[in-house]
């Protein structure tokens, strides 16, 4: 039991989710009265806010000793481009940080940083920081990100800004889901459903979808679609006719000649032949997603992939000799019983096959996913993980590919990241605009997001879709008025 006591300041989200990175497991509790009596670990966190000075103060008691005391002096901090609100809540966050990390064996690499998009940090400061040394200076000392981090942040938003500078009001991505798989995978979280012997439902959903892809049409008139992502769920496991009708209905209802890039996940082996990858080539999708998430047959079967390791090499060269222009494959590090040797063999077997783009995801657990409640220690595998962050990060180099892209989770083995490697030039322009936040994203299909961007004064408006499937089905002429009032507005 951690206990927490804020006091003058109300970033009790913020130090949550801080405290979390240090003691993984562990329950937190904010209590309401100082306690220094208490035999429980207690952190006291308080800003301090007079007339001639601003104080961020952290002390750490251990059964009602006093044991670490940190106190940083706000109005010494000058940031450009961060704004005085951020630098008092980087402040308390530091101190709380400097506070605890001598009382840990382990490494906590992104410092106080625990957003979702930590590259969007690296933007605001390059935008107003124009020397990249500098940049890195705060990256470091104000975040207390590691260097190697920091570095990476830096040479991500760099290989980035061509695809999202200058800011174009009217520029839009659309994301299509699909919301089936042939079954469900041990570690997902993501609202999906088997496709089973019942494929009425699937049928309706599709003619409800395209509903919806005709409606944003109307409202979007106009302006210029970008990208199109077609995700899931598996998009590949309902039938060729129906997937094809979705993508047709996106190329008539659009200008698809202005389309700079259109994807479509095919993520699952077992759901990919000849002629669903000839309709998927016929419609001029020009990026596809073929994910092993490993190469390790024992593992797939574990995490309940009902494929082998043939089809995935199979699917792979019927998409290569078919002439997709960019194949991305994505493999997961964590996974229950791999270790670094069964990493390394995914690797040079996936180096063999020679993608565009590899994305490499750090193990994720989340209450929806059944590997939540098994693997509860996974958190104790965070070297391990780190490890196996920086065997990827070689092979991506030595197989000619660079990090273009960068997220985190809530509930990450290690609490790492995720990442994207790609080969120069073949770099995906959705999965920059959809994690940069700098370009309108509009969805389609259940529980997607639409995310409303104005660069005059950099906000978003967020519109979710219905996650359940019997709303979605039935709503739609009301979840369609509702993007329309929003965009218009």
């Amino acid at each position: 039991m951690i206990k927490v006591f804020i006091e003058g300041h109300s970033y009790k989200h913020d130090l949550f989710e801080l405290i979390r990175v240090f003691f993984p497991g562990e329950e937190i509790e904010f209590i309401n009265e100082d306690d220094t009596d208490t035999e429980e670990l207690l952190i006291h966190s308080s800003l301090l806010d007079r007339a001639d000075y601003n104080l961020a103060c952290s002390k750490i008691y251990k059964d009602g000793n006093l044991i670490k005391e940190i106190i940083i002096n706000i109005d010494d901090i000058h940031i450009q481009g961060i704004s005085k609100s951020r630098i008092i809540k980087n402040a308390i966050k530091k101190s709380i940080y400097d506070s605890l990390i001598n009382l840990i064996d382990g490494e906590v690499p992104w410092g106080i940083l625990t957003g979702i998009r930590p590259i969007k940090v690296s933007h605001d400061l390059i935008n107003n920081n124009k020397d990249i040394y500098e940049v890195k200076r705060i990256l470091m000392d104000e975040f207390r990100i590691h260097k190697d981090k920091a570095q990476l942040m830096i040479d991500i938003a760099m290989s980035q800004r061509k695809h999202i500078y200058p800011l174009v009001e009217n520029k839009y991505s659309l994301y299509i889901g699909i919301p089936f798989c042939p079954s469900r995978c041990s570690y997902c979280s993501f609202p999906a459903f088997a496709v089973g012997n019942n494929y009425d439902k699937v049928g309706r959903y599709v003619d409800t979808l395209i509903y919806e892809i005709k409606g944003i049409k109307e409202i979007m008139e106009g302006k210029w679609l970008n990208t199109v992502y077609i995700g899931g769920g598996t998009p590949t496991s309902i039938k060729s006719r129906d997937l094809e009708r979705v993508i047709a209905t996106v190329k008539e209802s659009f200008k698809s000649e202005d389309i700079r890039e259109f994807t479509v996940e095919a993520g699952r082996p077992d759901t990919l032949d000849m002629e669903m990858l000839k309709m998927i080539k016929s419609m001029e999708v020009d990026r596809i997603s073929i994910n092993p998430q490993t190469m390790n047959p024992k593992t797939l079967e574990k995490i309940g992939r009902n494929h082998d390791i043939k089809s995935i090499i199979s699917s792979y060269n019927m998409a290569k000799d078919l002439g997709f222009d960019i194949i991305n494959m994505d493999i997961i590090l964590g996974l229950a019983g791999e270790d670094l040797k069964d990493v390394a063999y995914t690797l040079n077997e996936i180096e063999k096959l020679d993608p565009e783009n590899l994305t490499v995801h750090t193990l994720a657990l989340k209450r929806g996913s059944r590997l939540f409640n098994k693997n509860e220690n996974h958190d104790e595998a965070s070297n391990e993980i780190q490890r196996m962050l920086k065997l990827t990060e070689a092979k991506a180099a030595e197989i000619g590919m660079f990090p273009y892209y960068l997220y985190r989770q809530k509930q990450m083995v290690g609490n790492l990241e995720n990442i994207g490697y790609s080969k120069l030039g073949k770099e995906s322009i959705y999965n920059i605009s959809m994690m940069e936040e700098k370009e309108t994203i509009i969805g389609a299909g259940l529980g997607a997001v639409s995310k409303i961007y104005n660069p005059k004064d950099n906000t978003i408006k967020r519109l979710p879709n219905f996650k359940g499937l019997k709303e979605y089905l039935n709503r739609m002429d009301e979840l369609i008025e509702k993007k329309k009032n929003l965009i218009i507005r």
